[in-house]
């Protein structure tokens, strides 16, 4: 698309990878620095028009269309974050599978996936950094700052809009290992309880099992028990904020190293002595239908060392 000149009128073309796109989403990817009031307040005004003719936030772009762009005020303070390049450079060695469509990353614990809440970029800034000559980078999910494991970031606009629809249509099989507090009975198998989400005025998410929350299910099974606790592999059915770290504090067995919702008593117990410092989820299997050729595929991520050293303290039962 080419560096964009704010101070003149511009007419960008429209490819296929944008068509089905909102204009709105479209505009405020593409004015980096440009606050959304004023993204919307243009459209409002009929001063951005696709095909000459005015349009509203919700039209959904086609391809070939001629998109008009008025001169535009930016911000002289550029709104790009910094990003530190050598080690967004690392994350390289962290990815599993990489097409022409698609990136599959074995995300480290302590990055989060996009920066905001005082964070100045996460994996997705991180890579736009390091690929200027990518057009379209966008995650197709999210993962929790502290949680590691398999995550999906699209590279073209089609594969983005197929594993959403997956997702939707819950196709997409998201698997995770989480180290628990005490003995996870092989009998429960599924705990459904509606979750409620609130953001604290430091903007902190915190999430609770409440009766006016939205249905939320996880199936569990049982992979190793350990004097003390048990290492469980848990399939989210419904993806909420925090869910499987709120459902295994709602079943009784809180993962390990989970400074929000863990048990004190097993930290001092059970994991002090493992040498343990993070959250002990790890979303260890990914399997999706392949957006540019309909294939199945299954990605298996490694759980990293302080995961496997932290099991090879514990003693095993059974």
């Amino acid at each position: 698309m080419g560096d964009l000149d704010f101070t003149k009128v511009q007419f960008i073309d429209v490819d296929a990878e944008r068509a089905g796109q909102r204009i709105d989403n479209f505009l405020i990817g593409l004015l980096k620095g440009v606050p959304k009031s004023m993204v919307y307040r243009l459209l409002r005004k009929g001063e951005v028009r696709v095909n000459k003719k005015r349009i509203k936030p919700e039209y959904k772009l086609q391809g070939n269309d001629v998109l008009r762009l008025p001169p535009i005020r930016v911000s002289e303070q550029s709104s790009e974050p910094y990003v530190n390049t050598d080690r967004a450079n690392e994350l390289e060695k962290f990815i599993l599978f990489e097409d022409s469509h698609l990136i599959v990353l074995n995300k480290p614990s302590g990055i989060a996936v996009h920066g905001g809440s005082g964070l100045s970029y996460g994996v997705i800034e991180a890579f736009r950094a390091i690929r200027p000559e990518s057009k379209f980078l966008e995650l197709v999910h999210r993962l929790d700052r502290d949680t590691s494991g398999c995550l999906m970031i699209a590279k073209r606009r089609s594969a983005l809009k197929s594993l959403h629809e997956q997702i939707r249509s819950k196709t997409v099989d998201k698997r995770y290992l989480a180290l628990v507090a005490g003995t996870w009975p092989k009998s429960r198998r599924v705990v459904q309880a509606p979750l409620h989400k609130n953001t604290l005025r430091s903007g902190e998410r915190v999430v609770r099992v409440s009766q006016d929350g939205k249905p939320s299910e996880t199936r569990y099974s049982v992979m190793q028990r350990y004097q003390g606790a048990t290492l469980v592999e848990a399939l989210p059915i419904t993806g909420r904020t925090h869910q499987i770290r709120v459902h295994c504090q709602y079943a009784g067995h809180c993962i390990a190293g989970d400074p929000k919702y863990g048990d004190k008593q097993f930290e001092e117990d059970v994991i002090a002595n493992t040498g343990l410092k993070r959250l002990f989820l790890h979303a260890h299997q990914l399997s999706f239908d392949d957006p540019r050729t309909g294939e199945r595929r299954t990605f298996d991520a490694a759980m990293d060392e302080q995961l496997q050293s932290a099991l090879s303290r514990l003693i095993p039962v059974e």
